[in-house]
């Protein structure tokens, strides 16, 4: 329990701010909170699954570089889409784009921006310390609370902003992650 309980809390700190909050933010204002929420628990599992079992075994070192490329270059991608806009009004996108694809589209971008993410190696830290399980089902529910707080702020904002403003607010998000990474890889 306390392994649940520390991981909990750390992790739901520690993405205070972050750039996956920041993401989550941004998929709310697009599309439907379920496949979004969805999205970012299967990606926060998988991620923190792997954390464990990295945190288990090899300790807190992970070779980062290969994989904030791959997600800087994720994040330009999700920029240009966001600036292309699509051709139906918003709630109609909404409501005719399949569950799935926003599901996937979320997962993918969550689970690529939480690999080397400090969540995740914070993750690792504890796992080194705590026990395995609680770490692994604390960490997601701290990272998947904190991360639906910011999808609340978003569908709040996203009802009072013009669309062209959310768009490119949007893309602005997504290229300064993008940005950010490619910064951190030097």
């Amino acid at each position: 329990m306390n392994a649940f309980l520390v991981s909990t809390v750390v992790i739901f700190v520690a993405e205070l701010g972050d750039k996956s909050q920041l993401m989550a933010l941004t998929f709310a204002t697009r599309f439907k909170t379920a496949p979004v929420v969805i999205g970012i628990t299967i990606a926060t599992a998988i991620t923190h699954a792997i954390s464990v079992g990295i945190g288990a075994a090899l300790g807190a070192n992970i070779p980062t570089r290969p994989v904030t490329i791959a997600a800087a270059v994720a994040f330009v991608i999700f920029g240009l889409w966001t600036l292309r806009g699509d051709e139906l009004t918003d709630d109609e996108a909404k409501a005719t784009r399949p569950t799935r694809n926003v599901i996937i589209a979320v997962g993918t971008a969550f689970f690529l921006a939480e690999l080397g993410d400090k969540t995740m190696l914070a993750t690792v830290t504890l796992a080194t310390r705590e026990g395995l399980i609680g770490t692994w089902i604390g960490s997601t529910v701290g990272m998947v609370a904190a991360d639906v707080l910011a999808i609340i702020v978003g569908r709040h904002l996203g009802k009072r902003l013009p669309e062209r403003t959310i768009r490119l607010g949007a893309a602005f998000a997504f290229f300064a992650f993008a940005a950010a990474l490619f910064v951190s890889v030097g």
